[in-house]
């Protein structure tokens, strides 16, 4: 497989404990893979380290073939999109600043209102601010930021973890059309199996800093570790209690 992300034996301890222990993975260009697994896995730690915003002990990180010690870490992180569960939307700066500070940090511009009817806001929110917005508006906001640097990369940390249920779907949904139509590489962290299954092309498991499964939806399902097993049975059972109402 030709790798667009290439992360090679990447290891990170905090004191005595491995959050990653030499985990390999790597991503083509274009695929969409979430990262699951129970709380202290490694997950968010393996994410922040493809932006560096977490050194890691041992190992390396790949971008398109170049490693990301290369380049200073403010000229890393502008190529590549960030969005998080608690969105970071400056509170004092419109809706149309914050989509626009990234590239406005690097010396250019943003199309503000074609970013905005990416993630289907209309133009007159540009000149709002974040505390006028419902959850699911900011975090639209949140992901047009992350556009704006034009990245063919998006790190993804929990994105609709604090939105109600209906509102979570529309916006995954919405965001795997997107990701499908820009041609974008994502890599997605959340604690919802059920979230991962209908969304990615790939679902790695991570237990303990270790990748104990990598397979696409319809594999994942049929794993036969107890431990992966048990995740994927959490929303068969629902779907079953779900049908038997």
């Amino acid at each position: 497989m030709t790798a667009f992300l290439d992360i090679e034996s990447l290891t990170r301890r905090h004191g005595g404990r491995a959050a990653l222990d030499d985990v390999s993975l790597q991503v083509r260009e274009g695929e969409f893979v979430a990262l699951v697994g129970p709380s202290g896995s490694g997950k968010t730690t393996l994410l922040k380290s493809i932006n560096r915003l977490v050194e890691p002990d041992a190992g390396a990180v790949r971008i398109g073939g170049e490693d990301v010690r290369g380049r200073p870490v403010h000229e890393l992180r502008r190529g590549i999109g960030y969005v998080i569960q608690a969105i970071g939307l400056f509170p004092h700066l419109t809706v149309a600043e914050n989509v626009a500070i990234v590239p406005r940090l690097g010396g250019g511009d943003a199309d503000v209102v074609g970013l905005l009817e990416l993630v289907a806001l209309p133009a007159e929110m540009a000149a709002r601010y974040p505390h006028e917005l419902s959850g699911g508006q900011q975090q639209r906001v949140g992901v047009a930021r992350a556009l704006a640097a034009a990245p063919k990369l998006m790190l993804m940390d929990e994105p609709f973890g604090a939105l109600d249920p209906v509102t979570r779907d529309t916006l995954g949904r919405a965001y795997r059309a997107l990701h499908d139509r820009l041609g974008l590489t994502t890599l997605m962290v959340t604690h919802d199996i059920a979230e991962a299954l209908l969304l990615a092309d790939r679902i790695v498991v991570l237990i303990e800093g270790r990748i104990r499964a990598d397979a696409a939806p319809a594999a994942l399902v049929r794993n036969e570790d107890p431990e992966v097993r048990a995740m994927v049975d959490v929303p068969r059972r629902q779907a079953e209690r779900m049908a038997a109402l």
